[in-house]
């Protein structure tokens, strides 16, 4: 009895999983579009860095929604809000499947973006309350696995939906996956309500944390690191590498790879060593970001670099993810949409970064430096949240030692 009562016990409640292909059908639009920048230019007659700048509407999209909708929807039924959600996002992609204006492209990619985000924030609290406190990390890594999976598949498919079919093909494939995922959730997400419904007040209150807010810094910094390189990834591979376009899809699908074994392991060791994964995970950033610099023109080591890339960048995500409830438990959902925000802040500057290198001049291989630059902040960011766990336990040590009383 104990036995099968442990093997149900570790197993993660479906509606964790629902949750995680939302996210994954979802998620594939954030991506896509790092395979699709020259089909895209080619069509709407715009450069390839105006392109990417659909990159950064999606995740300004996401950095205003998610504390926005977290807010407006925190009284809301859980299931409800994820519904309504998904419905707009369907429209958003929809929209964007058949117009023929930059301008309607880039308002649709962030009005879908500001629903996602909205998701993220409401999904993320919900998976949160559906299991023990001491299985938060691998709960997130599920949820986030959504995205990771989106990368593993989605962004190849996707991809590869766009050479074939058209970009626009790539769009609607994204809105059917969608509805999938939102007759999913209304049939199998627990539509939960709070016992006591949380006051905008009391959430905000719950954000007043410092350590939070280097948490924040980290998740933005890390970001804008991993995103400013893969944002270009198809781009580079063919003018730089290169590698014929029909490839570009097969390599991509190797960071995808990289970055489900990475979110796995990553997932597995957040809860117990969450600074350890991040250091870890912010490191291989730093030195995939330059050897994928210094290896742009040559087809196998970039190929293996990417992986790395994956594995590393994904692998620090579950415990920038799983870490906010720690560090703000009167926040539940404010705290997830505050990192939501983060993340995107870190989507929206790399790509923003990495464009305004190409259109000085420096070519590709700048880009990865740049991302190796913000790197090395994401890992200053954590030397100072260590030094301030050292401090803190310090403090705490000098406090209850008995001899330090009785000085007192």
């Amino acid at each position: 009895m104990d036995r099968w009562q442990w093997r149900v016990d570790a197993l993660m409640p479906i509606a964790v999983i629902i949750i995680g292909f939302a996210i994954f059908a979802q998620g594939t639009s954030e991506l896509m579009l790092a395979g699709l920048l020259p089909e895209i230019a080619s069509d709407l007659g715009i450069t390839i860095p105006q392109a990417g700048l659909l990159i950064s509407a999606f995740a300004l999209g996401m950095l205003v929604g998610a504390p926005v909708l977290a807010v407006v929807t925190l009284r809301w039924p859980r299931r409800r809000a994820m519904l309504a959600f998904l419905a707009i996002f369907i429209l958003a992609h929809v929209a964007g499947a058949v117009t023929a204006s930059y301008a309607m492209l880039f308002a649709s990619r962030f009005i879908g973006a500001f629903v996602y985000a909205g998701f993220w924030a409401v999904g993320g609290s919900t998976a949160m309350a559906l299991v023990p406190e001491n299985r938060r990390g691998r709960a997130m890594s599920v949820v986030a696995g959504g995205l990771t999976v989106a990368t593993v598949i989605g962004l190849p498919a996707g991809t590869w939906i766009g050479q074939h079919l058209g970009w626009r093909g790539a769009f609607w494939a994204v809105a059917v996956l969608s509805v999938l995922a939102m007759a999913a959730v209304l049939v199998k997400v627990p539509d939960l309500r709070p016992d006591r419904p949380p006051r905008v007040r009391d959430e905000l209150r719950g954000l007043a944390t410092p350590r939070l807010w280097l948490s924040y810094a980290m998740t933005a910094g890390s970001t804008a690191a991993l995103l400013g390189t893969f944002s270009y990834l198809g781009a580079m591979l063919i003018e730089i590498t290169g590698l014929d376009a029909r490839w570009v899809p097969a390599v991509l699908l190797t960071y995808g790879v990289g970055a489900l074994i990475g979110v796995v392991i990553g997932g597995r060791a957040a809860d117990a060593r969450p600074l350890g994964v991040l250091a870890v995970g912010f490191t291989g950033v730093l030195a995939t970001s330059i050897l994928m610099a210094l290896t742009a023109r040559h087809i196998v080591p970039v190929v293996i670099v990417v992986f790395l890339l994956g594995l590393a960048g994904f692998g620090a995500n579950p415990a920038l993810n799983s870490r906010v409830f720690g560090l703000a438990p009167a926040a539940p959902t404010l705290a997830v949409a505050g990192n939501t925000a983060a993340f995107n802040v870190g989507v929206s500057v790399g790509p923003w970064l990495g464009g305004i290198a190409l259109t000085a001049g420096l070519g590709y291989p700048a880009v990865p430096w740049i991302g190796a630059g913000l790197a090395v902040l994401a890992l200053a960011l954590l030397g100072v949240e260590a030094m301030g766990r050292i401090g803190l336990r310090g403090s705490m040590a000098r406090r209850e030692d008995p001899r330090c009383s009785a000085a007192a």
